[in-house]
């Protein structure tokens, strides 16, 4: 019998984590964190009484994706079919109840019981981490579209995760590059010399974010063709930051970059670019980098910038370059993320002026 999970189960569970992992295994105190906060399902297989599986699923913020974070059954239990029952109960729970469209896992390179389970089950690899467990072996990231029909072509735009909090728009330029230009080396170094070159100095609190002119800048110094679709507005960062000085120093940097950017006759609209736009731009080529409320993608109240890597009937998939490591988030829950393309409008505009900026990569000319 399967059922959700309830509290009184975590010790059962608990144990069952010791008897089948050797390392990188869930305490007491995860489990019941995620039976009372988290995102997540956790079914339990019941057999005459006994815990003898469960199957772990987390959701992602407003996405149509989730990920296979753990999968466990009794050693004495196993060959009874046990796993592919979890794993099909949670790929129904998953698609109907949470309207997800993709799951993906990782597992470790040497289970290759499991890795022959999950291919039987449909999922397939897309990517090997190397050293990514306790024991520095590596890990395979695999996908099964839970709709097949609404699945993407594989992207061709690569992945790139910030390193630092605050390197959101670097990371997001990098992926076009890459996929513009392959043989951009994508490194810390052109992160950081990226952002030193686009910042806006200040934001709310902590290091300042990157600013759409800033942004463009840096494409086009590197031989991109850069088009800013944004809302003209001087002040956009501005009016987050109470310390006057910030403002003034925030406002000196953007009134330089529009400076350069007209000195250089670089394309500015100021107008909001419509879906269907993007749509046709990205077919033909362009990369679209797109400054979102990250609020209704991960809670942060901080605009952020992700780049568009794919369009279906439903949705606008993204690469989220930020990788939460505390709300247990990998590559593999970042890359290609799907959103309904209401949700995604949604995010497109951030702050209580519905500020926007979407900047549009492309081949340049030089």
């Amino acid at each position: 019998m399967i059922r959700a999970a309830r509290l009184d189960d975590v010790p059962a569970l608990s144990r069952l984590e010791t008897r089948c992992f050797d390392s990188d295994r869930l305490s007491e105190r995860s489990f019941r964190h995620l039976l009372k906060h988290g995102k997540a399902s956790l079914l339990v297989y019941m057999l005459d009484g006994t815990l003898a599986g469960y199957s772990l699923v987390l959701f992602h913020q407003n996405t149509s994706m989730a990920r296979l974070y753990s999968l466990a059954v009794e050693p004495d239990c196993r060959g009874k079919g046990i796993a592919g029952i979890l794993m099909a109960a949670s790929e129904q729970e998953a698609l109907l109840e949470h309207g997800v469209v993709s799951m993906r896992l990782e597992v470790h390179v040497n289970n290759t019981g499991a890795i022959a389970l999950y291919r039987k089950r449909g999922y397939r690899e897309f990517a090997l981490v190397e050293d990514y467990y306790e024991d520095h072996a590596a890990a395979v990231r695999m996908e099964k579209p839970l709709a097949p029909n609404l699945a993407p072509n594989k992207s061709h735009v690569p992945y790139y995760a910030q390193t630092l909090e605050f390197t959101c728009g670097p990371a997001s330029l990098m992926m076009a590059l890459k996929a513009l230009a392959p043989k951009t080396r994508l490194d810390r170094r052109l992160e950081l010399r990226i952002w030193r070159e686009a910042t806006s100095i200040f934001m709310t609190s902590g290091h300042g974010g990157c600013s759409p002119y800033g942004l463009a800048l840096s494409a086009f110094h590197r031989g991109m063709r850069a088009e800013l679709f944004v809302r003209y507005d001087i002040e956009m960062f501005v009016k987050s930051v109470r310390n006057l000085e910030k403002r003034e120093v925030i406002r000196i940097v953007q009134e330089d970059f529009l400076h350069e950017i007209r000195k250089l006759k670089l394309p500015l609209k100021q107008r909001h670019l419509p879906m269907d736009e993007m749509e046709q731009r990205f077919h033909a080529g362009a990369i679209p980098l797109v400054l979102i409320s990250a609020y209704r993608l991960t809670g942060d109240k901080s605009p952020h910038w992700v780049a568009v890597c794919g369009f279906d009937e439903r949705f606008v998939y993204i690469h989220e370059p930020f990788v939460d490591v505390e709300e247990q988030k990998t590559e593999t829950t970042c890359i290609g993320i799907p959103l309904t393309r209401t949700e995604f409008e949604r995010m497109r505009y951030y702050g209580s002026t519905r500020q926007y900026a979407t900047l549009m990569i492309s081949k340049g000319d030089k």
